[in-house]
């Protein structure tokens, strides 16, 4: 997407640099409110577009371009967000949000469709792990824009109210609803969430285990209720509905083993978390996302829809 700019070929704009140095906060907060890096960029560049839509006068007097950004940013998410609920009605099979890759592990490899990479622009904590941002589903529109703007870029009550359109009480209603829900998909306290060099190593023995096509070690590595969703949406072969039970996903796993031809399996990290990413002939097919807990693997999302793994390098490094 190229950047936005003034209209005409004259002096840039006094007040560009500010303006695009919004350009990343925007795109972590879209991201964030819409699970797609795509949708983030076309709200950002429909929000810069309603700013260059003013006279210069009108941009002018407004005295905090960057909250006005924000504003227009959140309501356009907002709209979005709507119209999302019912593309995904129709989606075929299970939606998962887009993954984000770590540009750093793949070198000076590119991705195809853009030479810069959006995930740049996108800060990897903890609020963007698949687990999180698959709870985030689940909230109404107002619950996740309120959630977000206030409790992860801390924004006040009053000014999400401006954005979602109801009142700060009302609106803190509506954080705490969402919090709940996040407290609620949380693995219990008896069995905490594992270190990240401890899910660094379970992965790695998963990755071992399905290349090996050892059943055994599979389900050795999975909870026995855990859960597998894998996104196709409709374009690849993929399971239309959450497989549940560890025996179940081995052996589901072991089937797409068999079928694949010269797969590379790469350990690499996915929104934040380890990763496995499978590549064949050097195209990126499947990026895999794990919830670990204790010593076992407790859920997995799986993208293989190509729409959202634009964003992943095109050839394997050596």
């Amino acid at each position: 997407m190229s950047d936005p700019s003034g209209p005409g070929d004259g002096p840039l704009d006094p007040s560009l640099s500010a303006i695009m140095s919004e350009r990343r906060q925007l795109i972590n907060l879209a991201y964030r409110l819409l699970g797609s890096l795509a949708d983030a960029e076309d709200a950002v560049q429909e929000t810069y577009a309603r700013w260059y839509a003013m006279s210069p006068e009108g941009r002018e007097a407004i005295e905090s371009p960057g909250a006005w950004l924000t504003r227009v940013a959140g309501r356009v998410c907002l709209d979005l967000l709507g119209s999302a609920r019912a593309r995904r009605e129709s989606y075929v099979g299970e939606w998962i949000p887009e993954p984000l890759p770590d540009r750093a592990e793949w070198g000076e490899v590119r991705p195809a469709a853009d030479t810069a990479d959006p995930a740049d622009r996108v800060t990897l904590d903890e609020s963007v792990n698949m687990a999180f941002l698959v709870v985030l589903e689940e909230m109404t529109p107002a619950e996740r824009v309120a959630f977000i703007l206030h409790d992860v870029f801390c924004h006040p009550f009053a000014e999400v109210a401006e954005i979602v359109g109801r009142s700060p009480a009302a609106c803190r209603q509506l954080a705490s609803s969402a919090r709940r829900r996040i407290r609620a998909a949380r693995p219990q306290a008896s069995a905490p969430a594992s270190p990240a060099a401890r899910r660094s190593a379970v992965v790695r023995d998963f990755k071992r285990a399905w290349e090996a096509k050892d059943i055994d070690a599979l389900i050795g590595l999975l909870d026995p209720e855990a859960t597998a969703i894998v996104d196709g949406g409709g374009l690849v072969s993929a399971g239309l509905r959450p497989i549940a039970g560890g025996a179940r996903i081995a052996r589901y796993l072991l089937g797409l083993a068999d079928k694949a031809v010269d797969p590379t399996i790469l350990e690499r990290t996915v929104n934040g978390q380890p990763g496995l990413v499978a590549l064949q002939q050097g195209v990126t097919v499947t990026v895999t996302a794990f919830e670990i807990t204790g010593d076992r693997i407790s859920r997995i999302w799986a993208v293989r829809n190509p729409e959202k793994l634009r964003q992943w390098p095109t050839e394997a490094q050596p």
